[in-house]
């Protein structure tokens, strides 16, 4: 997420950590330089030549090698096609020499894919240092294991059964792809009592790369696609306000306004803006939703039907139609494998262990795309007919009917109209999950909770202390760290929540008093820009500490900005946990330079002695916090 006063957003997990590294790393180097600056000077240099040589010299000759294959192998089927022709003698090609076709295909398109990584670096498109995730580096080597799992099986069943080794991988294939066609089965016994472990144990494998396509491709495709789809309504919604001149709600109230226009207060107008932000993640999510599915469907449809086609052709000796190539393809997709049409030409089976190899994560893409759509729409139209007749709900069929109208009401706004912008939360946890987690039942028990409590009853024998010596500036500062640290136990408890918490807009005004930031001063407010220009809204994430400790002032931002914190990949659980860490952290220094140096301690920027009811009421926003 963007960080409100930051030109950039947050980085995500993988990428923090790489910093850190890199940061321990700098710190080692330093220490070196001052032990032996020759030592280290040479150092540096031969790091340096090492990126260099990775970076220029190892990426080129990746691709230049992934392309002398591409050829070497074209060349080598050429070849083979050519000498084969000969008049009088019907030959046939195995299974490897199809094989070698596609693998020369999959080599020449991964260098090009290669070429078009590079271009894009160069371009600076993003980053040209690249390192693997974790779930990354899982997901290659499962797929790894299932392939060895899977060919070194083939060799077993050939040895044992005394078939040709490519036969028993086409065996091998549909046994641990559950599709059963029936062509080749084993005879002895030995291949038998082998099977029952070696399918269960392919069958596992699978799963987990299923497991891993779904939380490596998935979940980061989707926050990615989420992420450009909030940016289009975004900018769509700001160009519709300028063009029905309703401008003046973007731009911040001042001291000498005091109101918009429209009679509408800094807050209140901050937090119109935020309705409208929320507004826009909502249908974005609906319509990334809908177009994950149309992209996941469509590439099923692409492989049913072109590998429909490719059966059909390789299949011409047994005279199969188109159609009996779709019914094959269907079955086969859908692991059905009724074994009342099978491949007998070498090409169909060389062609069936790429296509069904193709068909397992596009399946499972697809699936999970329309458990989002679909199967949710159903489910969820299956309760309404059931509140309206069978099972009715705690809530009435005239509020559903107002929550639809609502909901037709507010797409009117990215549409051209205008819509009544309802003065509500995203939704209110009850007060039994609420009692819940004042109980310790959330997530946040761990060790960490614990050391958090200790900090907070610290801090308020602190602030009684100092009441009683009539210390108002060091009771105020004490309980303010009493807030901060009370505040992030309980966003702790957020963090792991499924679907991730989303705050209100008043506990969003809470948690950014906390910071410093004001959202009824328009000190660090601005217009939201329609478009973001990248040489100023966007920039390496390290200008945190120059921005809040350096200059003491934050640049301005807008909740429909780039640089809003509803903007990005991280949760915003996670955002306001390591932004509170971040103001504690900096308020414990600002206290501890103070009373070394005996200058004074700045005034926190909450008012803790004698703070009104809605402050105090405030501290505990979080107890209410939106679903």
């Amino acid at each position: 997420m963007n960080d409100p006063g930051l030109d950039s957003p947050i980085q995500d997990g993988a990428k923090a950590v790489e910093d850190e590294n890199r940061e321990e790393n700098m710190e080692d180097e330093d220490e070196q330089a001052f032990l032996n600056p020759r030592c280290a000077a040479s150092l540096r240099s031969t790091d340096a030549s090492l990126i260099t040589l990775a970076v220029d010299g190892a990426q080129p000759i990746t691709i230049i090698g992934w392309f002398i294959a591409s050829i070497l192998l074209i060349a080598l089927v050429t070849t083979t096609v050519h000498r084969l022709k000969v008049s009088g003698e019907n030959r046939a090609l195995t299974q490897a020499f199809y094989y070698a076709i596609m693998a020369a295909a999959l080599y020449f398109i991964i260098a090009s894919l290669m070429c078009v990584t590079v271009y894009g670096a160069f371009k600076e498109h993003y980053p040209k240092e690249f390192r693997l995730s974790p779930s990354q580096r899982t997901l290659m080597l499962q797929t790894i294991s299932f392939m060895v799992y899977m060919v070194g099986g083939g060799a077993v069943y050939a040895k044992i059964e005394g078939w040709k080794f490519l036969d028993a991988v086409y065996f091998t294939d549909y046994t641990l792809l559950t599709v059963g066609i029936g062509d080749y089965a084993p005879l002895t016994h030995l291949g038998r009592g082998l099977l029952f472990p070696y399918a269960i144990g392919g069958i596992v494998i699978l799963g987990l790369v299923v497991g891993s396509i779904r939380s490596l491709v998935l979940e980061r495709g989707k926050k990615k696609l989420g992420s450009r789809m909030i940016e289009k309504k975004r900018e769509a919604l700001l160009r519709n306000m300028v063009k029905k001149d309703d401008k003046t709600r973007l731009v911040p109230v001042t001291r000498e306004q005091q109101t918009t226009e429209d009679g509408l207060t800094e807050r209140e107008r901050r937090k119109e803006e935020f309705l409208l932000m929320r507004m826009i993640q909502e249908q974005a999510s609906v319509r990334q939703k809908w177009t994950a599915l149309v992209i996941s469907g469509s590439a099923w449809f692409v492989l049913w039907f072109v590998g429909a086609v490719i059966f059909w052709k390789a299949e011409h000796a047994q005279d199969w139609t188109y159609f009996q190539g779709l019914y094959f393809a269907y079955t086969s997709l859908l692991t059905i494998g009724f074994g009342d049409f099978k491949p007998f030409s070498n090409s169909g089976k060389a062609f069936f262990v790429f296509w069904s190899l193709l068909a397992v994560p596009t399946l499972t893409i697809l699936i999970s795309n329309m458990g989002d759509t679909i199967v949710k729409g159903v489910r969820d139209l299956t309760l309404y007919l059931g509140e309206f007749t069978l099972l009715p709900g705690e809530v009435g069929v005239r509020q559903r009917v107002k929550q639809f109208i609502h909901k037709l009401r507010s797409d009117k706004i990215l549409s051209g109209g205008k819509a009544h912008i309802m003065d509500e939360p995203p939704g209110i946890i009850s007060e039994k999950e609420n009692a819940d987690e004042e109980k310790g039942d959330g997530k946040g028990g761990n060790a960490m909770d614990h050391v958090a409590g200790a900090y907070e009853r610290d801090e308020l024998k602190a602030a009684g202390a100092a009441k009683k010596r009539g210390d108002k500036l060091a009771e105020n500062i004490h309980e303010y760290h009493y807030l901060l640290v009370k505040e992030f136990r309980n966003v702790m408890k957020h963090q792991n929540e499924n679907p991730p918490r989303k705050y209100s807009y008043e506990e969003w005004a809470w948690f950014l008093k906390l910071m410093g930031q004001d959202e009824a001063s328009s000190t660090s407010h601005r217009a939201a820009p329609i478009m973001v220009n990248k040489s100023k809204d966007e920039g390496p994430d390290t200008q945190q500490a120059k921005t809040d400790d350096s200059d003491k002032s934050s640049h301005a931002w807008s909740w429909l900005g780039n640089r809003s914190p509803l903007m990005g990949e991280v949760e915003e659980a996670e955002w306001v946990l390591e932004r509170l860490s971040l103001t504690l952290e900096k308020s414990f220094l600002k206290q501890s330079l103070a009373q070394n140096s005996g200058t004074a301690v700045d005034k926190p920027p909450v008012d803790t002695v004698g703070r009104t009811e809605e402050d105090s009421s405030g501290s505990d926003h979080t107890g209410q916090t939106a679903k």
